[in-house]
């Protein structure tokens, strides 16, 4: 059974930053790219950053520059280290795999607010 539990969220001041991981089980986490969303209140979810199985990266472009996505598939995690956090970036933050895996984990919220 395939699970992704995301964690590392919490309440932020403009400027800071944090860093979130989401811990995947049940697949063969090495073979699959990655994918951080996040969910703002009242907009549609949006994928932020990629990671490939070989560690090529893309981000969206409002992150470029600020979020940095890496992976350790000996422990089968992908992390999203956000800096220069902006009010903005307030969401729900969540993880899935290309193709997706046809669910969504419970996510993790950030709040970026003085």
């Amino acid at each position: 059974q395939v699970q992704l539990v995301e964690s590392g969220g919490g309440l932020v001041q403009p400027g800071g930053s944090l860093t979130l991981s989401c811990a995947a089980s049940g697949i063969s986490f090495s073979i699959y790219a990655m994918e951080w969303y996040r969910q703002a209140p009242g907009k549609q979810r949006e994928m932020v950053a990629r990671i490939t199985s070989r560690g090529s990266t893309f981000y969206e472009d409002s992150v470029q520059g600020r979020f940095t996505i890496s992976r350790d598939s000996a422990k089968n995690t992908v992390s999203l280290q956000m800096n220069s956090l902006k009010p903005e970036d307030t969401a729900v933050y969540y993880c899935n795999g290309v193709p997706f895996f046809g669910f969504w984990g419970q996510g993790t919220q950030v709040t970026v607010s003085s």
